[in-house]
């Protein structure tokens, strides 16, 4: 429980200087929209360099790249808004949430599968854990739901949002795309409760793949929610220099 002391107290010095200026605020809107997108894609094997996914956003085309890759970059900063438009008001979760993050992430790459649970059974790459099989998805969907309407709003804030990130990822209910909507749930969560979203920096991707893996063969959360906790800590840090504090 000590880090979530410790990140109580960096939210409360974060809110004691809020509102934050117009100016800070698009400055800051603007480097976590890069960086999320870039790292959120990088884990998922997308190529495009920080600096490639900044001018694809800008709408130019960069040579030697796919399609797809354009596309994930573009579709992400979009899932990101829709997200930050949730946030606004302030509702649980709900799968028809879900089912519109996933539905911005995969649109222009894979339509027929945007939105729509999987009907095959996948197995993750590199993980002991095997995802439940296709007919029982929509079941965990509403058990997934149902412990989010009933359970989840006894834990700390950045433990939900850690749970809701390791359980969906758990049930992995669409054929693609898993990831980067995860990832952006937990920063929903996150985000409705007062703290910056987390950028999950793709150099952490091996640590983050193996707690994730202990979380889901073990029911251990503990390394997944030592990592989060590391990462919302690191999200406060662009808001210190940004106002010009140590």
């Amino acid at each position: 429980m000590t880090n979530f002391i410790k990140l109580d107290n960096l939210k409360q010095k974060l809110d004691s200087f809020r509102p934050l200026a117009v100016e800070i605020v698009n400055n800051l809107h603007e480097d976590l929209v890069l960086r999320w997108t870039y790292n959120s894609n990088a884990i998922e094997g997308n190529t495009l360099t920080l600096k490639e996914t900044k001018v694809a956003l800008e709408g130019i085309t960069i040579g030697g790249k796919t399609m797809r890759e354009h596309f994930e970059a573009i579709n992400h900063r979009e899932a990101i808004y829709f997200v930050e438009k949730l946030v606004q008001k302030n509702e649980p979760l709900t799968e028809w949430q879900i089912k519109s993050i996933h539905q911005l992430i995969l649109r222009n790459i894979d339509e027929p599968n945007a939105g729509v649970y999987r009907k095959n059974n996948v197995i993750i790459s590199g993980a002991d854990h095997i995802p439940p099989d296709a007919i029982h998805v929509e079941s965990e969907m509403n058990a997934f739901i149902d412990w989010y309407k009933n359970e989840a709003g006894d834990l700390h804030p950045v433990e939900r949002a850690a749970r809701v990130h390791s359980d969906f990822v758990k049930i992995h209910p669409f054929v693609d795309g898993n990831g980067r909507t995860s990832r952006l749930l937990m920063n929903l969560e996150l985000m409705k409760d007062g703290f910056p979203p987390v950028v999950l920096p793709v150099e952490k991707r091996l640590e983050y793949y193996e707690a994730l893996d202990t979380s889901h063969t073990k029911g251990d959360y503990n390394q997944f929610l030592s990592l989060i906790s590391r990462v919302v800590e690191t999200g406060f840090n662009p808001y210190w220099r940004a106002l010009g504090l140590p």
